[in-house]
Formats: structure tokens, sequence, C-alpha cells
């Protein structure tokens, strides 16, 4: 999510501290995320004896993650605010207010795609209202991050979907099948593409070469093992920001 902000941004055209400021509040804000899923997660995940969580490992830990957890929060608001109000409130309640929403219940809804699907889709929004002056992004640039939220949804949660049952986790993907699951974020993945390739700018070799790219990932989403679909999507993601990119930069020649 942060590299994916990074790359927004520079496309966006911000460059020193503006950028960086962007880093860091995406940055902290996936931390404070992070952090408090595994804080409102940890009881779960020692009944489901995740020896991966150092919060099952060592109780000890949970004090200072707690502490790490609200320094980052607080660190994301700051950032937040110093980016300009659209820019924070986009930032502060689209992308880190879905994180925590998912965290503290809608997981475990029929719902549970919605905060992805907003906060990726807030995030290109997020780079070019950082920006001097402040703008709006192309609503393409949204609509390409949020199915890309949904497909990280689905492939995030497959190699947990038998523990997240077993602990009361009702999400979308637990739902459906593997095989539902690989589909749906094949599909969305495919149209989130089609959607960061409409604002052209791609030769016709490139937009071979990107083919063949997009042809490796979504093999990668159907038949891959472990987190092999989950990081197939993140080349997704990779792939229709270098489109973005290639289309900035077509303009701006």
């Amino acid at each position: 999510m942060t590299g994916l902000a990074a790359l927004l941004g520079w496309t966006a055209g911000l460059r020193g501290r503006r950028l960086l400021s962007l880093v860091g509040s995406v940055l902290s804000g996936q931390l404070s995320i992070g952090w408090s899923n595994d804080l409102i997660d940890a009881r779960r995940d020692r009944t489901v004896r995740r020896v991966d969580k150092p919060l099952v490992t060592d109780a000890r830990l949970t004090l200072p993650v707690a502490v790490a957890c609200g320094t980052a929060t607080l660190s994301t608001a700051a950032l937040s605010v110093r980016a300009g109000r659209r820019a924070g409130v986009v930032h502060g309640v689209l992308v880190v207010g879905s994180g925590w929403a998912y965290n503290v219940g809608l997981k475990r809804t029929v719902f549970s795609f919605v905060p992805y699907a907003v906060a990726f889709g807030a995030l290109p929004q997020v780079a070019t209202l950082y920006a001097n002056p402040s703008r709006f992004a192309p609503a393409t640039r949204s609509v390409a991050g949020a199915l890309l939220g949904v497909a990280a949804h689905l492939l995030n949660v497959l190699p947990d979907l038998e523990d997240d049952r077993r602990t009361g986790v009702r999400g979308l993907p637990h739902r459906l099948s593997a095989r539902q699951l690989r589909v749906a974020a094949a599909t969305s993945l495919g149209v989130s593409s089609v959607a960061a390739l409409a604002e052209g700018g791609l030769t016709p070799s490139e937009v071979a070469g990107w083919g063949a790219s997009a042809a490796a990932l979504g093999a990668g989403v159907a038949v891959g093992r472990g987190s092999v679909p989950f990081y197939s999507a993140a080349g997704f993601a990779l792939l229709d920001a270098g489109a973005l990119l290639r289309a900035a930069r077509s303009t701006a020649t």
C-alpha cells in the first residue's frame, strides 16, 4: 500500500518533501491499521495457534504494540492535517478509517470487501490532493484502485479460510469457495487493469508487454499456492501504477 502510494505520488508530480510527506503519512496509517488488527485479533490468533504472530508467542508485547499503534495513529493525523484539509480528510477518513472499520467489525460481515474498495479507491485521490495545487485524480484511477482492493481482500484471506471460519469470521470471502474466490479476484484485477489503461499513453509494444505481464500474474492468481495469489495481485497493482505513470509522462510531453 505504501509503495503503491509512492508510485501514485510520483505519477501525480510529487517530489521532495511532499512525496516524503505522502509516503510517511500512508506508512504510519498502514502501521496503525496492521498493529490494531493484531491487537484486536490476538485472542482469536491464540485460539488457532498462529505462531507467526508475535502477540501469540509473547503476550508481553501487547503493551509496546499498543503504544506503537497509538503513536502511528497520531503521526498519521498530524501528517495528514499538514497536507491540507481535503487530503487529510480523504486519507484519514477513507483510507485509514476504512482499515480500522474492517478491523473492528466489518471483517466479519458480507460487507468485508467495502473497506478495501474504499481505501484503495481513495488512494489515487490522496496522491493528487497532496500535490500543489491540490486536485482530484481522474475517476478511472479510483475505479482501478477499488477493484484492486477487492481482489487483494479476496486473495489475502485465501490461506486462512479454515482458521477464520473456526473462530467465527464470516466475511464475504468465507461465503465463497476457493475456486470462486480466485475467479472473482481475477475478474476484479482484469477490470481494474482496463480502467488503468483507459488513460492511454502506451505504445502498441508497451501494451503487448503489459499484456504478457498481466497474463503471468493472472496465472499466479488462478493456480498459485500459499501467498502467491496475493503477491500476484500486488504485482497487478504495480503494473497498473506503471501504466498510469506512463500515461502521465505521455501527457506531459
